[in-house]
C-alpha cells in the first residue's frame, strides 16, 4: 500500500524541483522511487550523490549487484531485489549465483568473505573485528574495497529502508485466473433424440374371429426393440 505519493517535476519543492527537471529531460522518466523521494530534497540529492559516487567503485559490477542482493533479501525490500537480481543477469551472473546472493556468500572463497561482511556491516557491525578486516586482506582485497563496502550497503539501506517506508512494490500485472473455468467432469448426458418406445407394440385385433393377433409361442417384440 503506497505510504508517500509520487511527484511531478511542478509539484516538487525547492532544489527537488530541479532535479527532477533535469532527470525527465535527460532520461525521459524518473522511476516511481525517484519521484518519491522528492517530498526532500536533501533526500533525493544525498541519493542521488551517492548513487553517483558508487559508479566509481573499483567493485567489479557482478559483484555489487550481488552484495546489494544479499543486503536486500535481509531488508525485504520486494522492488530492490527485482531490480538488483534483473541487473545481475544483465551482467552474466547465473542462477546459481544469485540464489548463493540470496543466501549471503558466493561459490568463491573470496567473494563469500566480502559479501558476508557486507551484510554484517547491515545487521550487525559491531560485531565486526581486527580479524575480519584481516581476512578480507589476505584475500586480497584492498583497503578501498574494504571502505566501498560500507557505501555500497549504505545506499542499499537507503533505498530499501524508504521504498519500505513509502510502500513502493514492484508492479504487478491483473490477476489471470490460474485455470479456465472449471469445465465438467464428463459430457453432459444429452436424453435420447427420439421418444423412448414401448417395449412390445400394442396388440393388434385379431383379424378373423376367435384368430390369436400372434401366432402360437412369437413372441410379441424382439429384445431390444
Amino acid at each position: 500500500m503506497r505510504r508517500l505519493t509520487a511527484l511531478e517535476p511542478a509539484e516538487a519543492p525547492g532544489k527537488s524541483r530541479e532535479l527532477l527537471t533535469d532527470l525527465a529531460e535527460r532520461h525521459g522518466s524518473v522511476g516511481e522511487m525517484v519521484a518519491t523521494m522528492a517530498h526532500s530534497p536533501a533526500v533525493l540529492a544525498g541519493y542521488l550523490g551517492l548513487t553517483r559516487a558508487m559508479k566509481g567503485s573499483e567493485l567489479p559490477r557482478p559483484l555489487r549487484e550481488r552484495i546489494s542482493l544479499a543486503v536486500q533479501e535481509r531488508l525485504g525490500c520486494e522492488m530492490c531485489k527485482q531490480a538488483h537480481a534483473g541487473a545481475a543477469r544483465k551482467v552474466g551472473v547465473s542462477e546459481d549465483d544469485l540464489a548463493l546472493a540470496r543466501r549471503g556468500t558466493a561459490a568463491d572463497a573470496r567473494e563469500a568473505a566480502l559479501i558476508g561482511v557486507a551484510v554484517r556491516v547491515l545487521t550487525e557491525p559491531a560485531s565486526l573485528t581486527d580479524q575480519d578486516v584481516a581476512d578480507l586482506r589476505a584475500h586480497g582485497w584492498s583497503d578501498r574495497i574494504i571502505t566501498e563496502i560500507v557505501g555500497l550497503v549504505a545506499l542499499n539501506l537507503l533505498t530499501g529502508a524508504f521504498n519500505l517506508l513509502a510502500g513502493i512494490e514492484p508492479p504487478t500485472k491483473a490477476a489471470e485466473p490460474a485455470t479456465k473455468a472449471a469445465e465438467p467432469a464428463t459430457q453432459v448426458i444429452e436424453p435420447p433424440t427420439k421418444a423412448a418406445e414401448p417395449t412390445t407394440k400394442a396388440a393388434e385385433p385379431t383379424t378373423k374371429a376367435g384368430e390369436p393377433a400372434t401366432k402360437a409361442g412369437e413372441p410379441v417384440a424382439q429384445v431390444g426393440e
